[in-house]
């Protein structure tokens, strides 16, 4: 009978626990949902403008599109959503990583050395931050063809004098099709 009752009592045990986990776990996935529509909402927004720009000006004005259109895409989502938004890269344009995004990057450059396309590539963790929980997740971008114009091997010197004019600590060239241009950042504190 004693027997009984202590497994009867673990099972109630494991079952008080297993809740809240289980909840924790839908939160999580929840905002991580959220999250990853708000990258995927970015990009095709900014991919968007840039294609336009690319059409109707070439490269130069498609930089200017970047330069001003990419800033506020990411303040109108992140206060839209309450999260904190940006892009980011190893080799920034304009964002340089905090010292999590780029433990994160670096590791994203191994899943890609290892052939993980960086379509497939993303991350997150649950820290404390500030005596909060905070849900971080980073989804990485690849470079396409339509980016080599401004972030390839062989940018065009009027071109590149440009963009070292608007960003004048520039790291954001020499990429290759298929390589692992920068990330999605997002953060905010777990809802309950």
């Amino acid at each position: 009978m004693k027997a009984s009752l202590f497994g009867a009592s673990l099972s109630a045990l494991a079952l008080a626990f297993a809740a809240p986990m289980a909840q924790a776990g839908s939160a999580v996935d929840e905002q991580l949902n959220d999250y990853r529509q708000a990258a995927q909402s970015f990009g095709k927004t900014l991919k968007g403008e840039l294609q336009a720009a690319m059409k109707s000006g070439g490269p130069t004005a498609a930089v200017e599109v970047c330069h001003e259109r990419a800033p506020e895409i990411a303040a109108d989502l992140s206060e839209e959503t309450g999260f904190t938004l940006r892009r980011t890269s190893l080799k920034p344009r304009a964002t340089k990583p905090t010292s999590w995004e780029t433990a994160v990057l670096l590791d994203f450059e191994q899943q890609r050395a290892k052939g993980t396309a960086p379509a497939d590539i993303e991350w997150h963790e649950v820290v404390e931050a500030d005596g909060d929980k905070e849900l971080r997740y980073m989804k990485a971008i690849g470079t396409d063809d339509v980016c080599l114009s401004c972030h390839g091997e062989n940018v065009d010197p009027d071109l590149l004098a440009k963009i070292e004019k608007l960003y004048p600590e520039d790291q954001a060239t020499g990429f290759k099709k298929g390589d692992i241009r920068g990330a999605f950042s997002i953060h905010a504190p777990l809802d309950d």
